[in-house]
């Protein structure tokens, strides 16, 4: 274990806090792989419906540790890739396998593979002191963790173009208006609304929130043909469970139901 990240289960919400303060979270190899061990725990315990991610501080997460370049400068083109696909990519890849909603609590800035891991989320709360930028041109690089995959999904090329090439500073308002972040909170209220909205999604039926999920980025990628006779699948699928006879049940007798994911 490490203590670069905390992992904690409660309420069947699992929060992952990136654990750096000091250096406004920026990742190393051991936050990383406790990083993938916790996605992979969220993955495959039942007990967990909802993960929130968030960082310790000041920062949300400032990417890789820009401080140890030079010294990597040395390392073969070979090393530099197996990091990021031995590390860094575990990220995305996992999230890709987790059916189960993501929400970002962006506490503070988010630059460059840090805004990125951000994008990987599915829902993104901000407090208004955070601040995004794409800053890999600053140092000669491109996003290599996906966030030029994430980004024009979320805000569409033109924009996501501007901000990979100019590498500004997107303010929460604007992160707002534009589609990066869901909402914008006073800082002091950033993780009580992050859980608020946890919560509320975690009182639904979670096989229906993990096929709406799943329903969503598989839409992204395959035909309305396609898509339909998928989603047609699902729908008879559900029928038989369950929580959807709970839930016509406590809807029949004005109660609140009681879902189990089964």
């Amino acid at each position: 274990m490490t203590d670069q990240l905390v992992f904690e289960v409660k309420d069947r919400i699992a929060t992952i806090r990136l654990n750096r303060p000091d250096r406004y979270n920026a990742f190393t190899h051991e936050m990383l792989k406790a990083w993938a061990d916790a996605l992979r725990e969220c993955r495959d315990r039942d007990d967990i419906y909802v993960i929130v991610l968030t960082g310790t501080g000041k920062g949300f997460c400032s990417g890789g540790d820009v401080g140890n370049m030079k010294n990597r400068s040395e390392e073969s083109a070979y090393q530099r890739r197996s990091f990021l696909t031995d590390f860094v990519h575990q990220i995305p890849l996992l999230l890709e396998e987790i059916d189960k909603p993501v929400i970002v609590a962006v506490n503070g800035v988010a630059t460059g593979a840090g805004m990125d891991m951000a994008l990987m989320g599915d829902l993104r709360v901000a407090a208004r002191s955070a601040k995004f930028a794409e800053t890999y041109v600053k140092v000669g690089l491109f996003a290599g963790d996906g966030g030029s995959w994430y980004l024009p999904r979320l805000v569409g090329k033109p924009k996501a173009l501007e901000l990979l090439w100019t590498a500004r500073w997107v303010s929460a308002e604007e992160a707002e208006r534009i589609g990066i972040v869901n909402r914008v909170v006073d800082d002091e209220d950033l993780m009580a609304a992050t859980y608020e909205l946890a919560q509320q999604i975690a009182a639904q039926p979670p096989i229906a929130i993990r096929l709406i999920k799943r329903a969503v980025r598989q839409g992204e990628r395959i035909d309305i043909r396609t898509h339909l006779d998928m989603a047609g699948s699902h729908m008879a699928a559900m029928y038989s469970t369950k929580d959807h006879k709970e839930a016509v049940s406590a809807f029949v007798e004005k109660r609140t139901p009681t879902f189990k994911g089964e």
